[in-house]
């Protein structure tokens, strides 16, 4: 192989990091030691990987369980304290995490931003509730934050996730709102994602995503807590409605037109009932 043929370390990085941070939901482990055998040098990928392996985890919205605590942290940009270390609200710590492990350790006292601590953990508690009426292996933090403009912020994050493997498929929701405070009035904003991988006998990829801009009034902390999650629930709703719609027609189009008309059994399929099979029936459950 000539030398214009080598790919360079810094190229072997990129290339294994892109593969790191497409990992779909529930499958890292499996692409990241699909990765280091490509790699085969472990001190390479530990220095040059280490930040795809925390911004994945970043942009899943990973939850992590935190001791003494009954409702995991989602682990995000929005609560990275630099250096390894997340805080959270809820509990009032810090703590060190483990990118890979993806555990918790060394909790310490942290407090979060005190000027939006009365609104913050008023939305905390009804996204709270609202978490635990709608996702079964959900997980909800509530944030403040400040942006790059100096502008002050309330973020809900939410993450649910179906992990199937036996079934061989895997499934997470993510959404994020942002609450901007402008005197008695915000401006909201939500980014709300589905990402599906079924892999039997095939390998398909469900990714959508959704944006939201609305605003809500902010009377009183106890009152816009209740009007945000009350537009959290039906923007969600909505969407998860409007995926399932989605589905019934491609399966009714496109997945049809995938297959040929009659299989190796000879048989026609009956494309009206394709919503039974594992993905549609997951999803119309969620």
């Amino acid at each position: 192989m000539g030398d214009q043929d080598e790919i360079s370390d810094s190229d072997k990085v990129r290339i294994a990091s892109d593969f790191i941070l497409h990992s779909p939901p529930g499958e890292f482990n499996e692409v990241f030691n699909d990765v280091r055998v490509l790699l085969n040098n472990d001190a390479l990928l530990k220095e040059g990987a280490t930040g795809a392996f925390s911004q994945y985890n970043k942009d899943q919205l990973t939850p992590v369980s935190i001791d003494g605590s009954d409702f995991a942290c989602v682990i995000s940009d929005f609560n990275d304290l630099g250096q390894g270390r997340f805080g959270d609200p809820r509990t009032r710590q810090s703590f060190r995490y483990d990118h890979l492990r993806k555990e918790a350790s060394d909790l310490q006292p942290w407090s979060p931003d005190s000027s939006l601590e009365g609104l913050r953990s008023a939305i905390e508690m009804e996204a709270t509730s609202y978490m635990l009426n709608h996702f079964k292996h959900g997980a909800c933090s509530t944030f403040s934050t400040t942006g790059a403009d100096g502008q002050k912020a309330i973020v809900v994050c939410i993450e649910d996730h179906q992990f199937q493997p036996k079934n061989y498929w895997n499934g997470r929701w993510r959404s994020v709102w942002t609450v901007l405070v402008s005197g008695n009035s915000a401006d909201v904003t939500g980014i709300l994602k589905v990402q599906v991988h079924y892999y039997e006998d095939g390998n398909v990829q469900l990714v959508s995503s959704k944006e939201v801009k609305e605003a809500i009034s902010v009377t009183s902390e106890e009152a816009a807590a209740k009007d945000l999650v009350r537009l959290m629930e039906d923007s969600e709703s909505d969407y998860q409605t409007a995926i399932s719609e989605n589905y019934q027609t491609m399966s009714d189009t496109t997945f049809k037109a995938l297959r040929r008309q009659l299989p190796v059994t000879r048989t026609k399929i009956d494309w009206n009932k394709i919503v039974s099979y594992s993905i549609g029936k997951e999803l119309k459950t969620q």
